[in-house]
């Protein structure tokens, strides 16, 4: 199975979100199907099969998350960061101002669905490949 060393080095090449596909497709390799990360406090459980399980520890000082989600500033705070023009601190923090508290990537259907504190779906989107 995989270890939070190996996630640790493959995310170490993310500089930003223009990066994320290529991360994907190398945790993939190490046997990751899905995983979630929080914004509260950047940790991240990760999921293999046979039911294996493993957390990352908090990346940062806990976050407010909005109580309610603003999807129009969520998508254009992604866009940016997608372009590489902001980095994954400044992103997990307007994550948390626009109410998103966690997004979950199924590499299986190469899905990263974005939700609310309600549990509601904001965003789904395809990974490219």
């Amino acid at each position: 199975m995989f270890t939070l060393e190996q996630i640790k080095a493959a995310h170490s090449k993310v500089k930003s979100g223009a990066d994320f596909p290529a991360y994907i497709q190398d945790i993939k390799k190490f046997g990751v199907t899905f995983y979630e990360t929080f914004v509260t406090d950047g940790h991240t459980d990760y999921y293999g099969a046979n039911d294996y399980k493993t957390s990352s520890p908090a990346k940062y000082e806990a976050l407010t998350i909005e109580e309610t989600s603003n999807a129009a500033a969520f998508k254009a705070d992604l866009k940016a960061h997608q372009q590489g023009k902001t980095d994954y601190p400044s992103f997990c923090s307007d994550c948390a101002k626009s109410g998103i508290e966690k997004w979950a990537v199924c590499i299986e259907k190469m899905t990263c669905t974005y939700y609310d504190k309600a549990g509601n779906e904001v965003l789904v989107e395809i990974i490219p490949q």
